[in-house]
């Protein structure tokens, strides 16, 4: 059996070692922009129904939709318009659009349809 000293520096050590890693995680730089709700949007979202309708200020590089259940359903990543119209599936009502403007900004939005 271990010397009752031995056991407690080994415990000491060990939280030692564990407070020191958890210090060492990397902190968000502030350089990073992103973009949130305050920042005014490039885009409008007009929908008819299930066609929805994607009508930005700027061309847009890629676009990608997804239902609340994670099934993505539009993906295009080689746009070079700035609108774009899909057909959202007969049995969804919420989904995600993400999309990125040719500067590099990108901007995601809740969606629901009726």
């Amino acid at each position: 059996m271990m010397n009752p000293f031995i056991r407690k520096a080994i415990l000491v050590s060990a939280l030692f070692c564990i407070t020191c890693f958890v210090h060492a995680q990397v902190k968000q730089s502030p350089k990073q922009e992103i973009a949130t709700s305050t920042t005014a949007k490039p885009f409008k979202v007009l929908t008819n129904g299930k066609q929805i309708t994607i009508q930005s200020k700027q061309n847009l590089r890629s676009l990608m939709v997804w239902t609340a259940s994670g099934h993505r359903f539009v993906e295009e990543k080689a746009l070079t318009s700035n609108s774009y119209s899909f057909t959202v599936p007969a049995k969804e009502n919420i989904f995600y659009i993400m999309l990125e403007t040719a500067e590099g900004k990108r901007f995601t939005e809740r969606m629901g349809v009726k």
